[in-house]
């Protein structure tokens, strides 16, 4: 049964003009996959945006079967799948509305870990913001040896921030502009396979599909969405990079920047992004910590006495109802101090209450009680 649904949560993502938003909607409609396709043309008629071509592309037999020959790629290669309505789904990334209903990840990592970061920057590094992403990168292992770090294994800073991570041992992710069937560009090939032991990478994207310039800029969502901060080391006046860090700042998340001089080609970008308000000022690794105070990450002692009283070990959900009925809203990473519980573990019991209608999400990792 568990192969017969991935089956059909393969094939939403394969039919033409289905997009993430709408397939969330039918999601959302019908309840499964599964039950999308097998709707009738009248039923299907009902849904706002679903006309007679879409319906025409639902109930197309060849979905199905492209989507049994990628699920048979996934099972030979030993890929993860990804679906939103999962448990282990990234919580940052669901809260997202544009977040893909489906991807794919091969490699061994936590991808709600406590903390993770966004790098990116232009193709075209220059020795300062080689410098500044090894500095970071090397003194930020230091401190937190499971940052997790999302790119895109791109020319330049990108390929820099998953070079320097591997090498100081932490977690690294790229996010990929087409399937897993290949790597692009292939001069990256022996990063990629050393991200494999600790890290991975991740695509929404099936295999055949080719890294075209509009699939960049489609994947910048995920980069940005996987995040709790984006990071922009260097970048022109104009760059895929200042959309990812424009999604960052549409979904609540934080936006950070290192500054150039003021004639640096490729540091108008984030001098634009700081002089704009649209980005923090970054100098290093102890002041993106102190933003984003991660330098704050002991258990919470300001919890009531009576709150162990009330709800007694394993039962974590009464904890956390209980907590933020006192707090009114908090962020993923607070909830799980206070609690004293591990994102990773954290993130699945937010999405049963939320399931239950018991609390909601707010964009930027926020949650409070409904």
């Amino acid at each position: 049964m568990m192969e017969d649904q991935r089956l059909y949560q393969i094939g939403l993502t394969m039919v033409e003009g289905v997009g993430d938003i709408l397939a969330r909607q039918l999601l959302e409609t019908f309840g499964d996959a599964e039950s999308i396709f097998r709707m009738s043309r009248a039923a299907l008629a009902k849904v706002p945006g679903i006309g007679s071509t879409l319906i025409a592309h639902l109930q197309d037999p060849n979905v199905l079967r492209r989507a049994e020959k990628e699920l048979r790629f996934i099972e030979d290669n030993r890929i993860s799948l990804y679906y939103i309505g999962d448990p282990n789904y990234p919580a940052r990334l669901r809260e997202c509305a544009d977040a893909p209903v489906l991807f794919y990840f091969k490699g061994e990592t936590d991808l709600n870990a406590a903390h993770v970061l966004s790098i990116v920057g232009t193709r075209h590094a220059t020795p300062y913001g080689i410098e500044q992403t090894e500095s970071l990168l090397a003194d930020l292992a230091t401190r937190f040896p499971d940052l997790l770090v999302i790119s895109g294994l791109a020319y330049g800073i990108d390929s820099q921030a998953h070079r320097s991570a591997v090498r100081h041992g932490l977690p690294t992710v790229a996010v990929l502009a087409h399937g897993l069937d290949r790597i692009y560009p292939a001069i990256h090939r022996s990063t990629a396979v050393e991200m494999l032991k600790r890290g991975g990478l991740l695509t929404d994207f099936p295999t055949g599909t080719n890294p075209d310039r509009p699939n960049f800029v489609r994947r910048n969502r995920i980069v940005a969405g996987l995040s709790e901060a984006t990071l922009v080391v260097e970048s022109a006046e104009k760059g895929g990079s200042l959309i990812t860090a424009d999604l960052a700042d549409s979904y609540g998340r934080e936006v950070f920047a290192f500054p150039g001089r003021v004639n640096d080609f490729y540091s108008a970008g984030c001098n634009g992004l700081i002089r704009q308000n649209k980005a923090a000022l970054i100098i290093d690794a102890v002041s993106l910590v102190e933003a984003l105070r991660w330098d704050v990450r002991e258990p919470s002692r300001s919890l009531p006495q009576q709150t162990q009283l009330l709800f007694p070990e394993g039962e974590e959900n009464g904890r956390i109802l209980h907590w933020l009925g006192q707090q009114g809203k908090a962020h993923i990473n607070e909830i799980a101090l206070a609690m004293n519980i591990p994102v990773s573990q954290l993130a699945p019991l937010l999405f049963e209450l939320e399931m239950n209608g018991q609390i909601r999400s707010l964009p930027g990792g926020m949650y409070q009680l409904v």
